[in-house]
């Protein structure tokens, strides 16, 4: 059986619970709510392109499309 590819927003999730800072922390580095990402860690909220931008910048990561090759 296939190994199912990580989303793009479990990829997301797994960065910021390995970036060495607290979520406190990185929402005030970003310009956050905290409650917005806290909400997006747990499933049950989504963030935006913007806050997508912004959360990238300061984890120092470049998220970029990756084609899938399909059979």
């Amino acid at each position: 059986m296939a190994k199912r590819r990580k989303s793009f927003s479990d990829q997301l999730r797994a960065i910021i619970a390995d970036c060495g800072m607290s979520r406190n922390q990185l929402c005030k580095l970003a310009g956050l709510d905290p409650t917005q990402l806290h909400r997006f860690v747990h499933k049950t909220g989504k963030l935006t392109n913007e806050t997508i931008d912004r959360l990238a910048d300061v984890l120092g990561v470049q998220l970029t499309a990756k084609p899938i090759k399909r059979k």
